[in-house]
């Protein structure tokens, strides 16, 4: 490392990069961890990226990859200047050799569908800062161009970029201060999702040794639903789904393709099953190679056993998506009955949540069995094939009902990811805080960076880890316990039920 105070030249295994000093920290933006996956290499593996001369400004986010239509993404990406997709984002208190700082690499959530590293409420200055750790963000492709299953093309291109941004950062992260042995991978929704995927994944294997899933998004489809939902999007565009036909598609125009399957999955629903329902296009796929198996057996196989864990969810999870359909506190006896009778898990499913949750309102059950099934048991499942194969997990449950919002939306979905980061007034999660910082915004959100850095730094984020017998799980609220699982009917109800690989539905269960 050298410069100036105000700025900091740092050299990669690629060539040397400038960087700058954001309130005591050293940042680094936008530096190309593969080369960009357009041309020739579109719906390619990532390949490493080509060397440089002379030193690379490392001061501004790359350009995002294409993304689908939700909450604008579509036009953030259409702005954006270039296609270098694939960077990532260094954010280090000590950005030299030999300060050997913990590493946390962070993997964003979007369904598999939007997601990009260069939104306000990722910026990693502050829990590097007070938590004493080099922060990584970095961008994959998602929908068609990441996750899409077509001919000519691997599959899970949007996993493989994660790994490869992991090799970066095993390969260049000491020269910014980090440790390469000390790698925490972590994750949100989609990303929590893809946490699971890499602890399954053998090319991930050595990249890290600790790993936080937040908010498990618990869908990973067979070969053949993905190719069936690809064939489809192809269907929109009056091409074949191969790599050959797709490669000559703008981008923009794919994920528009994307989007109109993903709006009218509803009526392959018969075909495709509860993604449907879901409208959830995408999602890494079980093929056998990159992703041998799902993430839950891999775990209970012992492929994470050598990986400490902490796992979670939020208590409200589905609520924001109930929010957004215009269905709260409007949920009606039959959309109830509906949604129970699709997500809740085997024959006797419906009627364990109707007799678990006597007193249940519509609205209540239609949010429970949701959220249970794409979230809440996903990331228990986690914990308990961790703990069951011998390896060490830790729970936590986000219970803390936001005031953002009139306080409609509790302890809903994403509402962990401005107090994990501390950007508590910026970006769009913030809506959920709230437009006047409360103490005990600003207490709770300390609390949780200190679990996870303190987890990154030493395998302890403050509470007894997970065991099949007690059950021990951090309650994050105003006042913070440690309790037994909460939910014991839906963990009952759940129990005997694996979380699986979705198959085509036609004459199969899920």
């Amino acid at each position: 490392m050298s410069g100036a105070a105000s700025e900091f030249v740092v050299r990669t295994a690629a060539g040397a990069v400038r960087g700058g000093r954001e309130a005591g920290v050293g940042v680094f933006r936008g530096i190309p961890y593969a080369e960009a996956p357009v041309g020739a290499l579109r719906f390619a593996a990532p390949r490493a990226v080509r060397e440089w001369d002379g030193v690379r400004a490392a001061v501004a986010y790359g350009p995002p990859p294409p993304q689908g239509g939700h909450f604008g993404m579509d036009a953030l990406a259409r702005d954006a200047v270039g296609d270098d997709w694939l960077t990532v984002n260094v954010w280090s208190p000590e950005p030299g050799p030999g300060a050997g700082l913990p590493v946390m690499v962070w993997i964003q959530g979007g369904a598999y569908v939007i997601g990009t590293s260069g939104l306000p409420e990722y910026d990693g200055g502050r829990l590097a800062r007070e938590g004493g750790v080099v922060v990584v963000t970095f961008n994959y492709r998602v929908g068609l161009e990441g996750f899409g299953q077509f001919e000519g093309a691997p599959a899970n291109r949007g996993l493989l970029d994660q790994v490869a941004a992991l090799e970066w950062v095993r390969d260049n992260i000491r020269a910014f201060g980090g440790d390469p042995d000390r790698v925490t991978v972590f994750g949100q929704s989609a990303g929590g999702g893809s946490v699971a995927a890499l602890l399954a994944m053998p090319r991930a294997a050595g990249l890290f040794g600790r790993a936080v899933a937040q908010s498990v998004q618990g869908t990973f489809f067979s070969p053949e639903l993905a190719a069936d939902i690809a064939t489809a999007c192809a269907a929109e565009l009056r091409l074949r789904p191969t790599a050959a036909d797709l490669s000559t598609v703008d981008p923009v125009r794919l994920s528009a393709a994307g989007d109109a399957v993903g709006a009218k999955m509803a009526q392959w629903a018969d075909r495709w099953g509860r993604p449907a329902h879901r409208s959830i296009p995408f999602s890494p796929v079980v093929d056998g190679d990159t992703l041998p198996v799902t993430p839950w057996q891999a775990l209970a196989d012992g492929a994470g056993r050598d990986v400490e864990l902490l796992v979670g969810h939020t208590r409200d999870e589905q609520r924001l998506f109930t929010a957004l359909a215009g269905l709260l506190g409007e949920v009606t006896q039959e959309q109830a009955a509906a949604a129970l009778d699709v997500f809740a898990p085997g024959e006797g499913g419906p009627r364990g949540y109707l007799d678990g949750f006597p007193a249940a309102t519509p609205d209540e059950l239609y949010e429970l069995v949701q959220s249970d099934y794409l979230f809440r048991m996903p990331s228990l499942h986690l914990a308990e094939a961790q703990a069951a194969a011998g390896g060490r997990a830790h729970v936590y449950e986000l219970t803390w009902p936001a005031p953002g919002m009139g306080g409609a939306l509790g302890a809903c979905h994403g509402l962990d990811v401005p107090l994990v980061f501390g950007n508590l007034d910026r970006g769009q999660p913030a809506m959920l805080i709230g437009e006047e910082l409360s103490p005990e915004a600003e207490e709770l959100s300390a609390r949780m960076r200190a679990a996870w850095t303190a987890f990154a730094t030493q395998g302890d984020p403050g509470w007894p880890a997970y065991d099949a017998e007690q059950r021990l799980v951090q309650l994050f609220d105003t006042r913070p316990t440690i309790t037994a699982y909460p939910e014991e009917t839906s963990r009952r109800i759940w129990l005997d039920h694996t979380i699986p690989v979705l198959p085509l539905n036609n004459g199969m269960v899920n």
